[in-house]
């Protein structure tokens, strides 16, 4: 806990906001998880009379800013939805602009993984992603692969149903029998084996929808949904979230605290 608040000093503010909602925090039980769908950037750039694009590229501050603020404060693994198989039925200049931009934060990115010891892993399609893109992603993965503080997972072209058809596929091909085949087995073929289910996920601009994202991993996973938009997202929202996420009484579908008194 110690360590975890030194790593908070310097970088929260005295007598601010974040301060006091750092101070509300309890950092023995921090979710191991956080998820979050980064939803209302095209809405953050036509509430100011923008092209759509220009809110992918105000993005990059929340993303930054989350990411810094998850790893300080202990947080083991942080995914991103960044790009949904669905994504691509959007207009070909802005699908364009935003494998641009991921590529170019990438390269502008790397300093700060090796600095700040984050793991980058890929979910998703990787065969559907731009050439030049792939390149960029196995290179930092590759060269990530070892660092231990955080786990930073971007999940792109990807989409949850895909995600477990593709799983059947492959037990299917290995010939894995029905008696031997449950919920540990399947989970290994998923695209996050070797990661715990999400514990939070936020979803920014106030939509109550999953939108194909880990529909398996997120089958008790708390929702916390807030309508700022994720250009406009910063540490105050992720701490907010963590307080209201450390409030519930997680159940796993048997008998919470109180009704188990009463039984």
């Amino acid at each position: 806990m110690i360590g975890m608040l030194d790593s908070l000093k310097n970088y929260i503010q005295p007598g601010s906001l974040e301060e006091e909602l750092v101070d509300r925090i309890d950092f023995s039980c921090l979710p191991v998880h956080i998820a979050i769908i980064m939803d209302g950037n095209g809405r953050w750039a036509l509430k100011r009379n923008l092209p759509r694009t220009e809110g992918h590229r105000a993005a990059r501050e929340a993303v930054q800013e989350t990411v810094e603020a998850s790893a300080r404060l202990g947080i083991k693994c942080l995914t991103l939805y960044a790009f949904s198989q669905e994504n691509w039925k959007r207009p070909a200049d802005e699908v364009t602009t935003l494998w641009t931009l991921l590529a170019e934060n990438l390269r502008q990115e790397e300093k700060t993984l090796i600095d700040k010891d984050l793991k980058l892993k890929v979910i998703g399609e990787k065969k559907g992603i731009p050439l030049f893109v792939r390149r960029e992603l196995n290179r930092l993965e590759k060269l990530t692969r070892d660092n231990s503080r955080m786990v930073l997972v971007v999940a792109l072209n990807y989409g949850g149903r895909q995600e477990i058809l593709k799983a059947c596929q492959e037990l299917i091909k290995k010939n894995i029998s029905p008696d031997r085949l449950n919920e540990k087995t399947f989970s290994r073929y998923l695209d996050t084996a070797d990661l715990p289910d999400p514990d939070l996920l936020i979803r920014t601009s106030g939509e109550m929808r999953l939108s194909n994202f880990l529909l398996w991993q997120c089958a008790y996973t708390e929702f916390w949904v807030t309508p700022v938009l994720w250009p406009d997202f910063r540490k105050k929202d992720l701490l907010e979230a963590i307080i209201d996420y450390q409030k519930r009484e997680r159940r796993f579908g048997g008998l919470g605290q109180k009704e188990d008194q009463l039984t």
